[in-house]
């Protein structure tokens, strides 16, 4: 999280070139979007699963990044794949998005903005609460996604489940019975899936990887250079680990 911060930072300067990232976890993190209460999380059971604790700077609903593909698209604030407002640059970008899952060898749909109901807006849950100009397979959500916008520039992130029970993240967030808990991961199980449920075979995270960058090059016409972050990123990534995104005063702020 400090490090795709980091770089929109330096892309927003011009220090940087607009970049895709593709990351994956370890170990397991729970991540809180960024005005998401804490108390969703029942931290008694997170700590003895030994599991990561992190609040991003995007919006929406608690993820459980493992086994998984997490990509960040970042950009200077007047990038043209990222024009207009946030609605705008979401339907832009999940062309490349949709584009990347077809080479994984699946069939998308992108369902409609609609308006969300009490239930769906109060759900501690990413993948169990549908969103505009979501990404499904076979009517199941397969990517979550989410947006911060600076005045210099924008960071989209997400997240791909590629194998895996995907109801884990039940698991370590609260509820008021078991019961409940039970019931959540069900509607869970029912509302999204993994690359491996949907294409009945695994797919390892560099062959999703490679399928996500060949996605946005087609779809958006883009060319990519192939590189590490700078000195400049990395260590400005450490100090904003250190102010923020390790800082319980920032992810047990609400």
């Amino acid at each position: 999280m400090a490090l795709d911060e980091a770089i929109l930072e330096a892309a927003g300067r011009g220090e940087s070139l607009p970049t895709l990232r593709c990351y994956a976890w370890d170990p397991p993190c729970i991540s809180l979007g960024v005005a998401q209460s804490i108390r969703d999380v029942d931290l008694k059971r997170l700590r003895m699963k030994r599991w990561d604790l992190v609040r991003r700077s995007t919006g929406g609903r608690a993820i459980l990044h493992t086994d998984e593909l997490t990509y960040a698209v970042i950009a200077p604030i007047d990038n043209p794949h990222l024009a207009g407002g946030v609605l705008d640059s979401y339907r832009h970008l999940s062309a490349g998005l949709v584009a990347g899952l077809q080479q994984m060898g699946m069939s998308v749909e992108i369902e409609s903005e609609r308006q969300l109901t009490e239930e769906e807006r109060g759900n501690p849950v990413c993948f169990q609460a549908p969103s505009a100009y979501e990404i499904t397979v076979e009517q199941k959500k397969l990517l979550g996604s989410a947006q911060v916008r600076r005045r210099y520039g924008i960071l989209q992130h997400g997240t791909l489940p590629l194998r895996g029970d995907i109801t884990r993240i039940c698991e370590v967030l609260q509820f008021d019975t078991e019961e409940d808990r039970t019931s959540a991961a069900d509607a869970l199980r029912n509302r999204a899936a993994t690359v491996e449920d949907l294409l009945g075979k695994p797919l390892s995270w560099e062959m999703a990887a490679e399928a996500m960058s060949a996605g946005f090059r087609q779809a958006l016409d883009l060319q990519f250079e192939s590189g590490d972050p700078s000195p400049a990123e990395l260590a400005r990534a450490e100090e904003l680990q250190g102010e923020r995104f390790a800082n319980s005063q920032w992810t047990e702020r609400i």
